[in-house]
């Protein structure tokens, strides 16, 4: 097996790692959705998976990867907007989350990295957005569920 000499490496090295790397997004509606994209990435998959629910009673188990880290995240215990006082709408706290993980993650560029969004359709809409518009993901690495294109070409 060959190992790569990272004795060259230091803090302003680049890394490039080649990997695919994966972001999973879905609220309460899509959960079955999820479950099923998380069912056909390979054992070795890695990235990031992002659940919004109402609250924590709609937390459920989730099989994932083992290199797929699930983060709920509860509308009822977030803020809207900042400094305005409103509840988190729904699809704004996870739109939140692929915001930061995508600052953090993909700050190189998108690289390889394939999103899966389901959802209400402005989850599914700011997500693919963010992705595309924002981030520079090739839209074709952005999947969304066809009845998700369907609402949107209408």
């Amino acid at each position: 097996m060959h190992r790569p000499d990272h004795s060259s490496h230091t803090a302003e090295t680049a890394h490039h790692d080649d990997r695919v790397q994966f972001v999973v997004v879905g609220d309460e509606t899509s959960l079955t959705e999820v479950e099923a994209e998380l069912a056909l990435l390979p054992l070795c998959a890695r990235g990031r998976v992002f659940v919004e629910v109402e609250d924590a009673d709609q937390i459920v188990p989730l099989a994932a990867p083992i290199r797929m880290t699930v983060t709920w995240l509860t509308r009822a215990t977030r803020s809207g907007r900042p400094g305005t006082g409103e509840r988190c709408a729904r699809g704004e706290a996870a739109t939140r989350a692929v915001r930061a993980w995508a600052t953090e993650m993909l700050c190189d560029g998108p690289g390889e990295t394939s999103a899966v969004v389901t959802g209400g359709f402005s989850l599914v809409t700011d997500v693919r957005e963010l992705l595309v518009d924002e981030v520079g993901m090739d839209g074709a690495s952005v999947v969304t569920p066809a009845r998700q294109h369907r609402r949107a070409a209408a």
